[in-house]
């Protein structure tokens, strides 16, 4: 997801601050970091949610991927042919 954001006053000083201090490389990190602390804080999204979550995306942008490519999954004989 991308979003464009602008900051002023005392958010903007606090991420100009975690850069130059080296807490991020760049006030995106800094704000990506923000995005963690405040899931540790509030657990909004547990582990085991965000590691489904994860999966599923991931899944859904290969199989995008394949039919763009028109590409197909092997089954399980195509995938074996060659080492019987």
């Amino acid at each position: 997801m991308r979003t464009t954001v602008a900051f002023e006053g005392v958010a903007e000083l606090i991420l100009e601050k975690a850069v130059k201090l080296g807490l991020a490389r760049s006030k995106t990190e800094a704000l990506r970091m923000g995005v963690f602390a405040l899931n540790k804080e509030y657990h909004l999204v547990k582990d085991v949610e965000l590691e489904m979550e994860l999966v599923k995306r991931k899944i859904l942008s290969e199989k995008a991927e394949m039919k763009r490519k028109g590409e197909r999954y092997l089954t399980e004989e195509e995938a074996l042919a060659k080492y019987r």
